[in-house]
C-alpha cells in the first residue's frame, strides 16, 4: 500500500496529537491564493489518512477496504501521485476486504436497520487555521481558561472580518461534520452553530478502555472533561441510539439551571443515571466546575453523586431547584 507520507512537502511538521503540517495543496484548485503557512493538515492511522486545510476548508479521507473517493483521488493527484498509483492503490484497498471487512460492513448494516444516526462530511469555513499561542495568544488564554484541551484542534477565521471567537470542528468517526463558533464579546448570540440532527460531540472522543459515558449539555463541558455534549437540554431518541452504541454506564451531568433540570426528566426516561454533585455557589456547570476543582477533582465529584434510583434523582432535583 503507497505510503502517503513519502509524497507530502519535506518542509512539514508533527503536532503531538499526530498530525502533519505542511503547504496545502488543495489551495490553488479551490479559487485561494497559494499556501505559504503550512495549513493543510494530515492525519495517518493504521488503515489510512484524513486530511484537512485550515485555509479553503478541503478535506479528504481514505480508509482501507473502502473505495477510493473523489476526494481523496484529487489530493493524491495534487500531491503528485501518478494516476496509475492511484488506480493500484483503489485495487489493492479493494482486495483487503477480508473477513474482518465483511465483518465491519455486517455491522454497519446492522446499524443502519438500528436506525443509529450517520452524518454527511462537511468542509469547515474557508480562512481558517488553528490557534496557536504565538498567533493567538489572547484566544489561546481564553482557551486554557475554559480548561480546554491543548491537543484538540480549535481553530479561527483569520481573514474574515468578524466578533472574536474560536471555532470548534464537530468530527465523527474521523470526519469534519459540522462546527461551533464561541463568540467572545458581550452581544448575542454567544454561540451559532452548523450541526446535523441527532450529532453527538465528542462520541468520537470517547476511548476504548473507558466503562463509563458522561453526558452533558456544553461543547466547553465535553471538552472539559472528557465527556459528550447533545448541546441543548433535550436528548433526541436519535442521539440516544447513537450514545447507547458504546455500550458503556451513561451518567447524565445537568446544568444546575432550569433548562437543566428538563434533561434530568429525560434522563428518567431513559433509564440512565443522573449526577447533580453539591457544587459551590456559582458553578452551573461541568465547565466551571473544572475550572474551579480540575478535571480529577469534578469526576470525583460527579461519581460519588452519581444516583440510579428515581427517587433520590428526583430529591436531588427538588433540592437544587429551590437554589435557582
Amino acid at each position: 500500500m503507497l505510503d502517503i507520507l513519502t509524497y507530502l512537502p519535506a518542509r512539514r511538521k508533527k503536532s503531538s496529537s499526530g498530525w502533519i503540517s505542511f503547504n496545502a495543496p488543495c489551495c490553488t484548485h479551490n479559487s485561494e491564493s497559494a499556501d505559504r503557512r503550512q495549513r493543510g493538515g494530515l492525519k495517518p492511522a493504521d488503515d489510512g489518512w484524513s486530511y484537512h486545510c485550515f485555509n479553503c476548508g478541503f478535506t479528504a479521507s481514505f480508509r482501507l477496504g473502502r473505495n477510493l473517493g473523489i476526494k481523496a483521488r484529487r489530493l493524491l493527484s495534487w500531491l503528485g501521485v501518478p494516476p496509475e498509483e492511484i488506480e493500484r492503490i483503489n485495487l489493492e484497498s479493494l482486495r483487503q476486504r477480508n473477513m474482518e471487512g465483511i465483518l465491519a460492513e455486517r455491522q454497519t448494516v446492522w446499524n443502519r436497520v438500528s436506525d443509529v444516526p450517520e452524518f454527511e462530511e462537511r468542509d469547515l469555513p474557508a480562512h481558517t487555521e488553528l490557534i496557536t499561542q504565538e498567533q493567538y495568544p489572547d484566544l489561546w488564554n481564553y482557551l486554557g481558561k475554559r480548561a480546554v484541551p491543548l491537543d484538540y484542534p480549535c481553530l479561527v477565521q483569520y481573514a474574515v472580518e468578524n466578533r472574536p471567537h474560536v471555532l470548534i470542528p464537530f468530527t465523527h468517526d474521523g470526519t469534519i461534520v459540522g462546527h461551533t463558533s464561541r463568540f467572545l464579546d458581550d452581544r448575542r448570540p454567544k454561540y451559532i452553530s452548523e450541526t446535523q440532527t441527532d450529532y453527538v460531540f465528542g462520541w468520537d472522543l470517547q476511548r476504548p478502555t473507558w466503562q463509563h459515558a458522561l453526558v452533558m449539555e456544553g461543547v466547553f463541558d465535553a471538552l472539559s472533561i472528557g465527556g459528550m455534549a447533545v448541546m441543548h437540554a433535550e436528548i433526541s431518541n436519535g442521539q440516544a441510539r447513537l450514545i447507547r452504541s458504546l455500550g458503556r454506564d451513561i451518567t447524565v451531568v445537568p446544568d444546575q439551571d432550569t433548562a437543566g433540570m428538563r434533561l434530568v426528566e429525560r434522563a428518567l426516561e431513559l433509564g440512565w443515571a443522573v449526577s447533580m454533585p453539591l457544587w459551590d455557589t456559582g458553578i452551573k456547570d461541568v465547565n466551571d466546575a473544572v475550572i474551579r476543582y480540575g478535571r480529577l477533582g469534578t469526576l470525583l465529584t460527579i461519581m460519588q453523586a452519581r444516583e440510579t434510583s428515581r427517587v433520590k434523582i428526583e430529591l436531588r432535583r427538588k433540592q437544587l431547584a429551590k437554589r435557582l
